[in-house]
């Protein structure tokens, strides 16, 4: 079985960006979020934020908290067969417990940027970019109804991206690193 790492920040964070960097090292990437533009795609709903935390809160309410992982947990377990995989996107405290016990070995690693940068970023965002307003209404939404601060402050390793791309490509090749190590 492939190493499965588990990716958690705040939106415009960098999550992303971190996980096209695994991608381009050759592990399968199974993207959370994804989960709820399939669905959006399957009502035909337009892509916003309203609309995406309208379909996210329904599925949870379905699934419970866990929702997104347990919806992926068999893509994952098939993708691990043969690959490494990088889960783009770990939301919340629940799906972190689900995710620990269907893989023990599982590595989260929490990618960390102040707000008011992740505010500026979302703003020019090329897809779905989020007014401050929206970004902030998430952010609680998030940390209140999800606990997400759980997976982030028992995160086994931080990236910082509080600079440029070239510092983050630093940050993830350090980890790169680390993980060869094991």
């Amino acid at each position: 079985m492939g190493k499965i790492v588990a990716l958690v920040g705040m939106c415009g964070s960098g999550k992303s960006v971190v996980s096209e960097m695994f991608e381009a090292k050759g592990w399968k990437k199974i993207y959370f979020g994804g989960v709820t533009m399939k669905e959006l795609q399957k009502r035909g709903l337009e892509r916003c934020e309203k609309n995406e935390r309208a379909v996210r809160e329904e599925l949870r309410k379905t699934y419970g908290q866990a929702a997104f992982a347990i919806l992926l947990v068999d893509d994952i377990k098939e993708s691990a067969k043969d690959s490494d995989v990088i889960l783009d996107g770990l939301y919340s405290w629940d799906e972190y417990k689900v995710l620990k016990k269907e893989f023990p070995d599982l590595i989260v690693v929490a990618v960390m940027t102040n707000a008011n940068l992740r505010y500026e970023r979302l703003k020019t965002r090329t897809i779905r970019p989020l007014t401050r307003e929206e970004a902030v209404s998430r952010d609680y939404s998030e940390i209140e109804n999800l606990a997400k601060g759980g997976p982030i402050s028992i995160a086994d390793h931080y990236m910082v991206n509080n600079s440029d791309l070239d510092h983050l490509k630093t940050e993830f090749e350090n980890f790169i690193k680390l993980l060869e190590a094991q």
